[in-house]
Order: structure tokens, then sequence, then C-alpha cells
């Protein structure tokens, strides 16, 4: 399933009709062991996916640890898409001094947000409310002042309900995130959405010894969010 998920987003990458400048395009492939969880969106060759500056894709996996563990040959995966993370210790092996490093050059950069679900719509439901679209209008202007890359809107759910339930409703507000940006004027090719079900709370074991509806549902209020990435250049 992770696989599965990692192919679906790069599909949706190439029909968005990214292309890598010429620079990028003679760049190496970097290529994962393909073992654990891989925290960048990797192809059927386990080759990482790049935007069109040459940014490896992140998936929902990724974290400074799992950038810094991944492998990617005798390096983590990390040492090439986020050089500025992983200790330099981690990325070199004894050899001649390197040639003086061409002058820096603009790098992307990415603003995680996440949004409480309960903020963005009512429970159990997926139609934005009024004081959710006030949080999107915020993050839309914040994306008007950069040059974008790509918005990620991954939606997540509490554990109550079936896992199909929860998927497909996870899917659905993520979804409406992306339809309301694009109603403020974000390129639609520029937005990508993913469902995570219930497969990643964060309160972990603390509702486990809640009793009642209504005292569980409070309780696993922070498992209903909608984590929003916006990537670009200033």
């Amino acid at each position: 399933m992770i696989k599965q998920t990692k192919m679906l987003m790069l599909a949706a990458v190439a029909a968005a009709g990214f292309s890598a400048p010429a620079a990028f395009a003679q760049a190496k492939d970097v290529v994962v062991d393909g073992k654990g969880e891989i925290p960048y969106v990797i192809d059927a060759r386990n080759v990482v996916a790049r935007s069109g500056t040459g940014l490896c894709w992140r998936t929902g996996y990724w974290s400074p640890a799992a950038a810094g563990t991944a492998m990617a040959g005798q390096f983590p995966v990390g040492c090439e898409c986020d050089s500025d993370i992983v200790p330099k210790d981690k990325c070199t092996v004894a050899e001649a001094p390197a040639a003086p490093a061409a002058a820096p050059t603009p790098r992307p950069t990415a603003d995680k947000i996440k949004l409480s679900a309960d903020a963005l719509f009512d429970f159990d439901k997926a139609v934005l409310k009024p004081e959710g679209m006030a949080r999107l209008d915020e993050l839309a202007a914040q994306a008007k002042d950069l040059k974008l890359e790509v918005i990620l809107a991954v939606g997540h759910t509490d554990r109550i309900g079936s896992d199909a339930y929860n998927q497909s409703l996870s899917e659905r507000r993520a979804a409406a995130v992306k339809t309301y940006l694009v109603s403020k004027g974000i390129e639609a090719n520029r937005v990508y959405t993913e469902g995570k079900g219930k497969r990643q709370p964060v309160t972990g074991t603390t509702c486990d010894n809640v009793r009642g509806r209504a005292a569980l549902i409070s309780c696993l209020q922070p498992d209903r969010r909608v984590e929003v990435e916006v990537i670009g250049t200033k």
C-alpha cells in the first residue's frame, strides 16, 4: 500500500506536466535501497522523484531522522535530497579535497502547517465551514507571496469508524481543501492531495481508557487534521 501511494503521487506529478531544467535533467538519479519506510516519492526503479527545480518529493513518512537513515547506495538518501539537514559526516568518505563549490542558488523552502480538521469541517463532514475558509484564505495569500512549487494537502481522521470509511473521509477532506485553494487562484496542477485515513494518529494510547462516545470524540480531536505543506521560493 505504501509503495502504491508513492507511485500514485509520482503519476500525478508526471501528469501535471512538470519538466526539469536542462541542468537537473543531467543530474544523476538517486536510487534508494527500497527497504522500510522511504521518506521520498519513488518510481518503479526506486529512483527518487524530483520537482522542476530539483527538489525531492517528500512523503508523509518524511522526517529528518528518516532522511538520514533510508539508504541510497553507501549514503543516506537525504545526502542528495536534504543535505542541509543530514550531518555532513554521514555523506562523505575520505578522498581528495573537492573542487570549490559553485555560488549557491535559491533553494525551495517548505512550510508545513497542521490544520485541525474540526476547524475546517463539522465532525464527520467534508464540507468547509466559514472558519475553515478563512484559514485557507490565509494559506492562499501566503502561497501567492512565493514562487510556488507545490502544495501538498494530506487528510487524516480519528479511529472512530471503519478503515474504508475513514480513508474516504480523509480523501474527501483533502480534495475539499484543494478545490477551495484553486477557487482562490492557486493553479490546480500545483495542489496534490492524499488521504491517510486513520493510519497515522498522533494521540497514541492517550484515549484508550476514555469512556463514552462524546468524551472519546473530544479526546481524539488531534487525530482529525489536514496537514498542508507549501513549497516554493521567495
